[in-house]
């Protein structure tokens, strides 16, 4: 991509600013008084340097704006009225290519209504001063021209600076989603891989008898389900101390199921390991015939809430679901050590 330096672009804006106002004062013998004239090259030298002045927002300002559109207007009138119409007045009548040039910067500065009225109110006072034939004689016309080129080229820009925004948003959004799905294929592999690694010796065991299992054969199958239904439903909800927990609590003949809804995926590892380490000590400690814990959603002071359930007192039928159940504990770990306390 071609880019042009700002500095050259207002270098380019100010040399032809001063070349006006150089014929502006070549021509000061021709009006028949000067002074209007000087005070007209005054406004416009103000004028033009404000316009060009380093500033941090490309648009010019609208109290700028309305500065030099009143410029342009008191220009023509100032000049014009010490000039004779049907004269050649040669150089005097700068201030036309003057006006186009500061409505110009004026566009490119994407003050569009105010160079396009400052434009059509020069060609009206130069129609109504030498006729609709100055609008070419005098230059209007090519100042009009001007004007249009910079605004096609200010439209054009604008829609292009915000198609490249549009463009590296979606360029971020798609790497984002990449990543996304990296990440999932790397989470799959490694599920996978933790499950071959804990059911592996199992299958081929069972290869081996042709499936015939004992009864402490398929209670260890059993367990090795849970742990499997643990890795992919608890993801981020597992330790080694919390493996190590579970599998003895299933061993004392408790019920646990893991569920990671994402609510601790934003934790560092220090606080996910706190939260973790109390997991793993309320599973140790309960006498409970289940135990459900969940992540909490997003946002929630509480990262983990684990609940233990008993069956029916003694006489009672089993329970059918966990409506039925009696609560034994229920504890909400928290997100920080500052909730807790």
């Amino acid at each position: 991509m071609i880019t042009v330096p700002r500095w050259l672009l207002l270098a380019l804006g100010a040399l032809f600013s001063i070349y006006h106002v150089v014929l502006g004062i070549y021509s000061l013998n021709i009006p028949r008084s000067p002074l209007p004239t000087i005070v007209a090259l005054v406004l416009y030298s103000v004028a033009t340097a404000a316009s060009l002045w380093p500033a941090k927002r490309m648009r010019m300002p609208d109290w700028l704006a309305a500065f030099d559109l009143a410029v342009s207007i008191v220009m023509p009138l100032l000049v014009t009225s010490q000039l004779d119409p049907d004269a050649p007045n040669g150089y005097a009548t700068w201030y036309v290519a003057a006006v186009g040039t500061l409505m110009t910067i004026a566009a490119a500065r994407r003050q569009l209504v105010a160079a396009w009225t400052g434009v059509i109110v020069l060609a009206v006072q130069t129609v109504i001063w030498a006729g609709p034939i100055a609008l070419g004689t005098l230059g209007v016309i090519g100042s009009m021209v001007w004007v249009a080129i910079a605004h096609m080229l200010t439209t054009a820009l604008t829609t292009a600076a915000r198609e490249t925004r549009r463009y590296a948003q979606a360029e971020r959004e798609a790497a984002a989603w990449q990543a996304a799905q990296d990440a999932h294929l790397f989470e799959g592999r490694m599920r996978l891989a933790q499950t071959n690694r804990i059911a592996a010796p199992m299958l081929r065991r069972i290869a081996d008898v042709g499936g015939v299992l004992t009864e402490g054969q398929r209670r260890e199958c059993r367990m090795l389900e849970a742990a499997i239904r643990d890795e992919i439903r608890g993801r981020m909800l597992l330790t080694d101390a919390v493996r190590t927990e579970v599998q003895r609590a299933r061993e004392r003949g408790i019920t646990v199921t893991l569920l990671d809804e994402g609510g601790i995926d934003d934790l560092d590892e220090p606080s996910r390991d706190r939260v973790l380490s109390r997991l793993a000590e309320a599973v140790a400690r309960s006498n409970a015939d289940r135990i459900i814990a969940r992540t909490a959603a997003e946002g929630s002071p509480v990262a983990v809430t684990v609940v233990g359930l008993r069956e029916p007192a003694d006489g009672a039928a089993p329970a059918q679901n966990t409506d039925d159940l009696e609560v034994e504990f229920w504890m909400e770990i928290p997100r920080s050590e500052v909730t807790r306390a």
